[in-house]
């Protein structure tokens, strides 16, 4: 399928304006070389949480698995965001990034599942060991940024849906969502850097506004926007994590100052923290991004209640 030239796209690849995929590799060896990264814990023990609780009457029960993946679940259907529940994000199995708790949800005890959202094709956020058994044992829906079908295929999906920017898909459930812009960037091995469009996702479910912002630098001009399209999100699913050093990270991952600021931007009733504590991918602590959100948090007047930190498997319902 050959896709038309556009704002954020040449013909080739994508782009959004002087986003991380601009940034050259001798940045990245440059990181590497002078990284000072901080101590993990090998394991994280989290506290054992009791099943998602059904949902009422136009209500969304948001449980947080790990990392970037959610569990979504309304009256007529569950979605499934970013799905990873394997131990390694990396193109190979016995290398790369290792989980330190495991999924807050098992993937053996997901309820049946009806729409698979994928952001974009990092393996922290498109994990094919995962899609395999979803796509074979619950056969949804998989809507996906443009250019995402073979990856989808390859994991035997067989309903597949790519969007573009602020392009409305109706799914499941009577559900619908729009992919939203985000300041990113795409690679993945076998394909060119940013081959494959990235972003976030707004879900109208019911009367229930759903934000996930998917992995973003700070733009102002974009949260805005969603904003504008949108309305103010019931739910905000907001990353916090993988930002030190910030001369590296700035353009592609929000600090927790930045998220609150987002947080702000977009008027949302309520923020969850998301993309932190599972998988060792920058220079910071496994605790430092909760720590400089309460701050961020206080220094913003922000009320704890409207930015939430929850433990891998908790529940909030909207």
């Amino acid at each position: 399928m050959t896709l038309p030239r556009s704002d954020h796209f040449n013909g080739k690849t994508f782009f959004q304006g002087h986003h991380a995929g601009a940034l050259r590799h001798r940045d990245f060896w440059r990181w590497q070389l002078t990284a000072r990264r901080k101590a993990w814990p090998r394991t994280v023990t989290v506290p054992l949480q009791p099943p998602p609780p059904r949902p009422g009457a136009d209500e969304v029960v948001i449980t947080w698995i790990g990392h970037a993946s959610f569990l979504l679940q309304t009256p007529t259907s569950n979605l499934l965001i970013d799905p990873v529940f394997s131990e390694r994000v990396s193109p190979v199995s016995w290398a790369g990034p290792r989980r330190v708790h495991p999924p807050g949800v098992a993937l053996d005890a997901l309820p049946p599942i009806h729409t698979v959202l994928l952001s974009h094709d990092h393996y922290d956020h498109c994990d094919l060991a995962s899609l395999r058994p979803l796509a074979s044992r619950h056969d949804p829906e998989f809507v996906a940024p443009l250019r995402h079908r073979d990856l989808l295929t390859a994991a035997g999906a067989k309903r597949i849906t790519e969007l573009d920017w602020w392009q409305t898909h109706a799914v499941a459930g009577g559900a619908s969502l729009t992919l939203t812009p985000s300041q990113h960037w795409s690679n993945r091995l076998g394909t060119p850097r940013n081959y494959r469009l990235w972003g976030g996702f707004f879900l109208k479910l019911g009367s229930k506004r759903v934000w996930f912002v998917g992995d973003s630098g700070y733009d102002a001009e974009i949260f805005r926007s969603v904003r504008q399209h949108g309305g103010a999100p019931d739910a905000a699913l907001v990353p916090i994590g993988a930002y030190e050093p910030r001369w590296f990270m700035r353009p592609m991952h929000m600090n927790p100052a930045d998220a609150v600021q987002l947080h702000r931007d977009v008027g949302a009733r309520l923020s969850i923290a998301m993309h932190w504590g599972t998988f060792r991918l920058t220079d910071e602590g496994r605790d430092d991004p909760v720590e400089a959100l309460a701050t961020a948090r206080t220094e913003a007047g922000v009320a704890a209640a409207d930015f939430r930190v929850i433990a891998p498997g908790a529940s909030v319902v909207v």
